[in-house]
């Protein structure tokens, strides 16, 4: 099957699905409280958007209003979601001071599995955030990524040998500055904007090639949201500064509806 594209009819597939019709009960292939994990960083876990999915939170701030759960409650799965803010590829495959490696909540008869991970292995949004602030900045050296693609790898490995039957999707990151300008949400110099703009177009591509070596699925959320970064009309992340309660340049709920919606998409074909 092809990856997730944002082709006309890949666009009609997600507008129908955030229509009033999508609502209705979706088919598909997975039985109703199938076991779903989802791993990976903010991006998935949803920090500040608003309401914390764990009591007591966390310091992974996982949200009730990030794509996991909303793709949990749309397809009534069962959601085990070990996503975290600040992690790593190597909080997926090892542990993290009181945590277990993500990788762990897998068990053989999970049916899903969901990933957005590698922002923080070349420190895209330490970088944003610093050259919002006025610092300067360098692009990710090659070793970071050749670290990332050698740790996605070793994820999929690990997601088909511990969930053999598991449908793994990659999520990649939402688009966060537009092509021109910056503007007042992204007040990042022009030097700067141009080598974070590499950035993401990089962690992109690297992500769609680890879904394609490990014959997964993909979610093209950073082109979907191309004509929604923080500078649109209608965004789908915040900007810099943030308003009280949220994170800057993270998405916000419209984004993380629009991935969930995306994800519900793919697993009716």
């Amino acid at each position: 099957m092809p990856h997730w594209i944002t082709a006309p009819s890949g666009m009609a597939i997600l507008l129908a699905a955030l229509s009033g019709c999508a609502q209705m009960p979706a088919p598909g292939t997975l039985p109703l409280n199938a076991r779903y994990v989802a791993m990976g960083s903010s991006f998935a876990a949803g920090p500040g958007i608003p309401v914390p999915a764990d009591s007591p939170p966390t310091r992974c701030a996982r949200s009730t209003n990030n794509y996991p759960q909303q793709l949990a409650r749309k397809r009534s799965l069962t959601l085990v979601d070990v996503s975290c803010s600040g992690a790593t590829t190597a909080h997926l495959l090892g542990p993290w001071n009181e945590l277990a490696p993500q990788l762990d909540a897998l068990t053989p008869d999970t049916a899903l599995v969901t990933v957005t991970i590698g922002g923080n292995d070349v420190n895209y949004i330490g970088r944003l955030m610093r050259a919002s602030a006025g610092g300067a900045i360098e692009a990710p050296h090659a070793g970071d990524w050749a670290r990332l693609a050698a740790s996605f790898d070793r994820i999929a490995q690990e997601v088909r040998r511990r969930a053999p039957g598991a449908r793994l999707i990659f999520v990649d990151y939402v688009s966060l500055l537009p092509e021109g300008r910056p503007c007042d949400q992204a007040p990042v110099p022009a030097l700067e904007a141009a080598i974070l703009r590499a950035t993401a177009r990089r962690l992109e591509a690297e992500t769609a090639s680890a879904a394609r070596r490990a014959g997964a699925r993909l979610i093209r959320a950073s082109a979907l949201s191309r004509n929604h970064d923080v500078c649109a009309a209608e965004p789908w992340a915040t900007g810099y500064p943030a308003p009280h309660g949220r994170v800057a340049y993270h998405p916000n709920p419209a984004g993380m509806t629009a991935i969930a919606a995306a994800l519900d998409a793919v697993l009716m074909q």
